[in-house]
């Protein structure tokens, strides 16, 4: 004869086919999940540099640094995230971006791509509702202008 209780008893099929424990309801919704602010950030850089009319991230100065940074081994930050900043909380982020036009292509339409690809890649991609998305358009760069990226020493 089996002693099983009440609170002991084996699972029902039904609640099997649902994908239903007794700890507490799908095994999709058990535990959290947190998304750091890195990567929400290369997210964002990603889903801007694809919109016409950017040039680059950041302002002239984090972009020479930047590059200076990425041929130095071990460099920390990505530059894929310059001239971004995220603020991520449990259910929303709210995005801080720079970046540089290129000369001739209307500013308030770029502003508006970068924010439409942004807000959607971000949310698709970690669930977040993205709250704002602040853009400072730092410099315009010109057909004869040179990039600011110094030479690599090394070819």
């Amino acid at each position: 004869m089996s002693d099983l209780t009440e609170k002991d008893t084996p699972e029902t099929g039904a609640q099997r086919a649902q994908g239903l424990r007794r700890g507490g309801g799908a095994p999709g919704e058990r535990g959290r999940t947190t998304i750091a602010d890195g990567v929400v950030e290369k997210i964002t850089g990603m889903a801007a540099r694809d919109v016409a009319g950017v040039h680059a991230m950041g302002s002239g100065m984090s972009r020479t640094f930047g590059a200076m940074r990425d041929r130095v081994p071990g460099g920390t930050k990505s530059g894929v995230t310059r001239g971004v900043k995220a603020e991520v909380g449990e259910k929303q982020t709210a995005l801080d971006l720079e970046i540089v036009v290129e000369y001739g292509v209307s500013i308030s339409d770029v502003a508006r791509d970068v924010r439409e690809n942004v807000v959607a890649a971000v949310e698709r991609m970690t669930g977040l509702e993205v709250v704002e998305v602040n853009i400072a358009v730092s410099d315009v760069k010109l057909p004869d202008e040179e990039d600011e990226e110094p030479e690599p020493r090394i070819k």
